[in-house]
């Protein structure tokens, strides 16, 4: 990808994931090596807020709706909490007013995780809120990969 052509080829979508994933192993090395020193209600709300507030609420509508086409907001909540900006400020608000903590870390471990380890990035509103081919996208990639390009 580059600023004129903005899509991932199936191997860049791989890379970029491995990427990801990398970030993955060394978040949760460094929280399993500190594990004994872990606040757990602090690091299981961090975890799951994002999707309690990102995910759930456009999973639901999107499930509910026979047009599986939902209301914008949806789409900008997901990607406001599974924002990389948004959740390092959320991380710099929590040591300014209550300190550094390992517990921090599953706010990577989850951004990281849902790229790494189930591929989801930032929702763009064209798309389905959940993964769907878009046939357009479809044809795009087919024509990408026909030989004698």
């Amino acid at each position: 990808m580059d600023g004129k052509n903005l899509f991932e080829t199936a191997t860049t979508y791989r890379l970029i994931r491995l990427e990801y994933g990398l970030g993955l192993v060394i978040a949760a090395v460094f929280f399993l090596l500190h594990i004994d020193e872990v606040r757990w209600l602090p690091a299981i709300g961090l975890f799951v807020y994002i999707d309690l507030i990102g995910y759930l609420p456009g999973a639901i509508a999107y499930h509910r709706s026979t047009s599986k086409r939902i209301h914008r907001g949806y789409y900008v909540a997901y990607n406001v909490m599974h924002s990389l900006v948004t959740q390092t400020l959320v991380v710099l608000a929590w040591i300014w007013l209550w300190g550094p903590e390992w517990a921090l870390l599953v706010v990577p471990i989850h951004l990281f995780g849902d790229r790494a380890l189930f591929g989801n990035f930032l929702k763009p509103f064209a798309l389905s809120f959940e993964p769907v081919a878009h046939p357009a996208y479809a044809r795009f990639t087919d024509q990408l990969a026909a030989p004698g390009r």
